[in-house]
Formats: structure tokens, sequence, C-alpha cells
């Protein structure tokens, strides 16, 4: 199989069932399924400028709703009661190269223990400019030097592990490639407290590197998470190279994009700059401020393959454009826009029934509604920080959006702010709107979670009607149903999961004797795409007006 024919095999895995089950003598959409691959992305190189949401057709309203939604996020919310969600927070958004957003709230260093805050004077509140520990989005640069390898010849993505590394020569780790680790399907554990099982930075390397695979594992047929991979990818960029890491990622990366602030432990001079962590008593460290917070990265001298690494919000913006650009950034070229679309198929789609949290590239997370929110697509790719840091790059519509913040400051016991990162998510993609047909007034479903809303015409023979569609997958489905008397209901079809971002005409035949035709939209606890809008709605070959309809949790839009 061609490459090309692979990037469509595991993308469709991806969106299986996005039209749902339609059976052709009762319901038939006039399009094919809905699908995207890395091939269909268009890779627009431009230079990062600030501007109007309106530029670039964004609501302002809802660029509106993403700062408040920042702010709101600095008090205790119903998903997060005992705790703010993080003390300070940056956050910026973009789309087609225009920055549209960028706020700082609250503060980079407000507390000095989980009981005690810092008196006023000495409390530094977050700006534009504050430097976050990014914590696991490290392992992108680790992955974008990693691949430049790759494309140099250096590193082959299906050879073996333990070519490179000796230590991967152990009997059940020598079919592991260097696939396996960027993608979590190795069947390494997801890690390991080196730092207080080892003495030395030596010792914990080693450890690291010859820890066993998981019992019964096969690589490739199972998803762990794991910061071991992403560690050893690191020592496979130091040796292959003959650099160090943060050496290897500035030659790569940062450097030929400019991003000054953005590296591995800091410079003390920086200190007042950045946001501090958390409050590590247990490890000897006390508040964490300057130094990485994660404890394995720490105890191997602040540079790993999986954290270490510190960077800003306008710093980010530039890789995110450099990859919006196909690899191409102010006359830098970084990775080829092949290598991005390689890097963007979904291998793991194989493994979704099993393990459906694990929607990988070669090291970008893929399609994360949890905290993609509405941005989310087969092709949405990113990564999220344990320190409350994430990146989601959306190349459907050339947007994106940077979330740093110090949610472990002073304790990760306070809880996450996953809810916060999708919630930004879905404002910025309620920002892009959805143009209505004809310049009719479409229904829409309210954005609810755990809710079922209803949309129902009286209706018997054929019924037309078009669709526009962006669901959770496998959670958030929509049901088209018909009845003969209001009160039993049997499906038709249904809608689930991405649906191109575009309307799709649909006929219904319906059962003999029904009088009635339901759109019926339910949600589960968390999360969501961009939800479901009917329009142009037809009953044998008459066109409804809005008394027609009974709304429960629908509502008309032009948006």
């Amino acid at each position: 199989m061609d490459r090309r024919a692979l990037m469509r095999a595991a993308a469709g895995a991806a969106v299986a069932g996005a039209i749902g089950a339609l059976s052709p003598s009762r319901a038939q959409a006039s399009d094919s399924v809905p699908t995207v691959t890395p091939d269909d992305i268009v890779f627009e190189p431009r230079q990062l400028r600030t501007g109007r949401p309106v530029e670039v057709g964004l609501l302002p309203e809802q660029i509106e709703r993403v700062r408040a939604d920042l702010s709101a996020y600095l008090a205790p919310t119903p998903d997060h009661s005992a705790h703010p969600s993080y003390p300070g927070a940056v956050a910026l958004a973009a789309k087609d190269g225009v920055i549209v957003l960028r706020e700082a709230v609250g503060q980079a260093v407000r507390y000095a223990t989980p009981t005690t805050e810092l008196p006023p004077e000495q409390q530094i509140a977050a700006s534009t400019g504050t430097i976050y520990d990014l914590a696991s989005m490290s392992k992108l640069f680790t992955t974008v030097t990693l691949l430049q390898l790759v494309e140099q010849g250096r590193i082959g993505l299906d050879t073996t592990v333990a070519t490179y590394l000796p230590e991967y020569a152990e009997s059940a780790k020598t079919t592991i490639t260097v696939r396996h680790l960027l993608t979590h399907t190795s069947g390494l554990p997801a890690d390991r407290p080196l730092y207080s099982e080892f003495p030395t930075p030596q010792t914990r390397l080693a450890a690291a590197l010859t820890t066993p695979v998981t019992a019964g594992t096969t690589p490739g047929e199972q998803y762990v998470y794991s910061d071991l991979g992403l560690i050893a990818l690191g020592v496979l960029v130091e040796r292959t190279t003959r650099r160090s890491l943060d050496a290897a990622v500035h030659h790569a990366v940062t450097g030929p994009l400019s991003m000054r602030d953005t590296g591995y432990r800091p410079d003390p001079l920086l200190k007042p700059r950045i946001a501090a962590t958390e409050y590590e008593d247990y490890v000897g460290r006390g508040l964490v401020w300057g130094e990485v917070h994660d404890e394995n990265a720490w105890s191997l001298g602040g540079v790993a393959g999986h954290a270490g690494l510190f960077s800003t919000v306008d710093d980010l913006a530039v890789f995110a454009q450099m990859m919006l650009g196909g690899g191409h950034y102010r006359g830098r070229r970084i990775l080829r826009e092949s290598t991005i679309r390689q890097a963007l198929v979904n291998y793991n789609a194989h493994l979704e029934d099993r393990f459906p949290d694990s929607d990988r590239g070669l090291g970008f997370e893929l399609d994360k509604h949890s905290y993609m929110g509405g941005l989310a697509s087969p092709v949405t790719f990113g990564h999220t920080g344990f320190t409350g840091t994430s990146i989601v790059i959306d190349p459907l519509a050339h947007t994106f959006l940077i979330l740093l913040t110090n949610r472990v400051h002073p304790s990760r016991d306070w809880g996450t702010n996953t809810a916060s990162r999708r919630a930004l998510g879905s404002d910025l993609a309620e920002a892009i709107p959805v143009r209505p047909l004809l310049h009719s007034t479409p229904w829409r479903a309210q954005r609810r979670d755990s809710a079922t809303a209803t949309l129902t015409v009286p209706a018997t023979g054929r019924a037309e009607f078009s669709v526009w569609y962006d669901t959770e997958p496998h959670y958030d489905t929509v049901f088209v149903e018909s009845s003969p008397d209001g009160t039993t209901w049997t499906t038709i079809t249904t809608f689930n999961g991405y649906g191109g971002r575009r309307w799709l005409p649909v006929t219904v035949d319906l059962p003999a004797g029904t009088t009635r035709l339901r759109w019926r939209y339910v949600t589960d606890g968390s999360a969501s795409g961009r939800g479901v809008y009917v329009d142009h709605v037809r009953v044998a070959g008459r066109a409804l007006s809005a008394s027609d309809f009974t709304a429960d949790g629908w509502f008309p839009s032009r948006t």
C-alpha cells in the first residue's frame, strides 16, 4: 500500500461511522461519507502578525468569550470546586497567521506552600512574556528534531531501536521500532520513579533505557502513553547527532526559528519571568521555580526527551505557524510538507476499539476532544503538559490555540485544568462561523453535556434535509427517528463524529404510517465537537415553515 493509500486507510478508520449506518433503502446522503486525511491539508506559509478577528472571518464576540473563560477559571468552577483551575495563565489564538488574542491573567507566582500564599509584594503577575514549564509538550520538540534525522536518512522509523541503542537488545524489546516509541505502542510501562529508585543521573538513565516491556505485550498491539519511550528517543537523538539533546533541539528547531525564550535549564537571571510550579517537599525541593517540575527530568539533569523545555506563548506561536506552513517559517525550513503529512496519520486507528484514547501520529496527539474541544478533527494535532500547558493546531481551519498555565502551583492535588483547555478550544472553534445555506436560518442543537435535544416535525412519505454535524466520536450522536404516534420512535439513521465541516443533503424514505420525524441529539458528560445543525427540511416536496417545528433544546441560528 502506498503512502497516500495508507493515510486514507488510517484516517478513514479514525472517522469510521461518521455518517452513521445509512440504510440505502431508507436514508441516503447525496454525498460520500465525509473523510479527511493529512493529504487534504493545504499548507500556507505565513508570517505571524497581530490583527483583529474580523480580518480572518472570526466572530469577535466569540474571541471575547475565550478571554472571559480564561479569567473564569481563576476561580473555582463546578468541575473544579475546591480550588481555582490555575493561579495564572496566558493564552494565544491565531487564524491564517493573524494573532487575534494574546492574554495573560492571574499570578505566575502566588504560593509559598499549598497552605500559604506569598505576601502580595512577593507575588508576580502573569504576563504575555511569562515563561512556562512545558512539561510533556517538550515531547513535540524531541519529535521534530528526530523527524529531521529521519528526513536525512540517519534514522529509520521502522528500524528497531536496538539498531541504535544497545540497551534495547534485550530479547523482549528487540522488535520495538522507532515508530512504536513515537506512537506509544511499544509495550513499555508509562513511567517509573527514576528519581527515587536510583542515586545518580547515569544510573537513572541506564534504568530508563533497560526497563523491560510489560509482560504479554506485543509492539504495535497496545497503547500506553510512556515517558520512558520518549526518554529513549531523546537519547537516540543525542547519539545520532553527537550533541546533547538541548543542543540538538536548538540546532534543529528553536535556533532556526529564533525562539529565544525557549530552552532547557533556564538562566537563573530569568527566574522573575518564570511561572512557579509545585511545592515538592517529598523530594526535598520545596517550591519549584525556575527549574523543571518533572521529577525524572530534574533527576536526569533538567534535559530529557519527555520533559524539560520552557517557553512562552509567542515562541510557541512560531512553532505552530511553522507546522501550519508545512514546515516552513520566515525563510527557514524545519520539516518537509511530506514529513508533516506522515506525522499526522493516525497509526493507532486499529487500536481504537480497545484503546479509545489512542489516536496518535508520530509524536503528536490527534483528534482529542477532551482538551481540543470544538477544534478537534481527524487531523487536528497537539499535545498537553502535566503542568497545565497545551497546544492545539487545526490545519483545516489554519487555526491554533496555545494555553500555558501553572495549574500545579502549588499542588498537583488541586486538580487538572482539562475543562479549561476544552472550554477555550470550543470558544475559539465557535468563532469560526457555520454559514447557512442560501441565507436561511438553520436549527442548531444547544451545546450541553449530558443532555438530549429534540427537533420534531410532522412528516409522511419522503423527507429531505441538510445536516451539518461535528460531534465527539462514539459518544455524542444525532439520531434521525420516525414515529407513527409521537410516542414510539424508530431510528432511521445516525450521524456521529466528523461531518466534514460542510452541509450534507440527505433524503429519507419514511416507513409507512409515519406521522412525525425528529432529530434527537444525545451527548455524554464531557467534551463535544461543534454540534449539529439542520436546515432546508422538506416533507413530501413541501418546504416547512418555522411553525412546523417543535424544538426542545434546539434554536434558530445564523452562525
